[in-house]
């Protein structure tokens, strides 16, 4: 993975001055928490958005860009694009959370509504990207976006000595793959783990396959990782290369994890970054005793969600 860590690195050239870095905390917990959550727009997804943007040429620039996504990869390239004076335009799936599509207008993106599930919005936003000739944003399936992504592992580096396992909410692919293809390089070792809701493990169920698989996602509160994998994406050899174990977790697991997170950090996250938490508490025993990350990729979760977790 010796091209993806090089990508990496000439995306962190690109994107720290539009970036933050983001604060890498012990806790109560158990692992070490890395705080995406406080990154632009809430989620890690900045990293990727502005790397990819930022790799453009500047006439592709000029013709605006579209995005799929269910919340947070669109308020991240809508946020990137406003910066960068580009025009953007995200396709989101029926049913996505309105908290989110409310942060991507008030960011300056433009929403068209397609399909039920994000494979599907994802399926058309890049039709409609390739027949106006418009750059297309992927939320996963670009190299110059896991590499943004991957940023995140070049500052776990300078945070931190070593860790025997790193614990990462899976969807997609994007962020599992660029942080990865880092702390293999650096940590020697090191246990990737890829976590996923038991509702929506489409990853996961299509590594253990041996080939993308379509399968129905059922709700869950890890919006973020939800949904579909596009055919052919290039995370899937990523991960099935990269990740070390899989976890899935349970709707009451992901709701405690995000209530002990508020407990142990005073932060609110998302589903998805408690996705990480809940599969780290799964497992606590057998890395009791060693340095543990577990990733809080975002913190873009609606009043209402987090008073039900409370709640429970």
């Amino acid at each position: 993975m010796t091209t993806l860590a090089h990508a990496v690195e000439l995306a962190e050239t690109r994107i720290r001055p539009w970036i933050l870095e983001t604060p890498l905390e012990p806790s109560s917990l158990g692992p070490h928490l890395k705080l995406e959550n406080l990154q632009h727009t809430g989620s890690f997804k900045a990293r990727g958005a502005f790397s990819k943007l930022l790799a453009l040429e500047p006439a592709h620039r000029a013709r605006g860009v579209i995005a799929a996504s269910t919340g947070n990869h669109g308020a991240a390239v809508a946020y990137a694009a406003a910066k960068l004076g580009i025009r953007a335009r995200i396709m989101v799936p029926h049913g996505a959370d309105p908290g989110k599509l409310a942060a991507i207008r008030a960011l300056g993106g433009e929403l068209e509504v397609h399909g039920e599930d994000s494979a599907v919005a994802e399926r058309y936003a890049r039709r409609q990207a390739e027949q106006e000739d418009v750059p297309y944003v992927s939320p996963y399936n670009d190299l110059d976006v896991i590499a943004g992504q991957g940023t995140a592992g070049l500052e776990l580096i300078r945070q931190l000595p070593r860790a025997a396992a790193v614990f990462i909410a899976l969807g997609g692919g994007g962020l599992l793959a660029g942080v990865a293809a880092c702390l293999k390089q650096a940590w020697p070792g090191v246990a990737v783990i890829g976590c996923s809701p038991e509702n929506s493990a489409v990853m996961i169920h299509s590594l253990r396959a041996g080939r993308i698989l379509e399968l129905e996602s059922r709700p869950t509160l890890s919006d973020g990782t939800a949904g579909g994998i596009e055919p052919g994406a290039i995370t899937f050899e990523l991960c099935r290369d990269l990740a070390d174990d899989f976890v899935t977790v349970t709707e009451a697991e992901i709701r405690e994890a995000m209530g002990r997170v508020l407990a142990a950090t005073g932060r609110r996250v998302e589903g998805a970054a408690g996705v990480a938490v809940a599969a780290y508490l799964r497992q606590a025993e057998r890395w009791r005793g060693k340095p543990v990350v577990a990733i809080l990729c975002g913190g873009n979760v609606a009043a209402s969600v987090f008073d039900t977790t409370d709640r429970s």
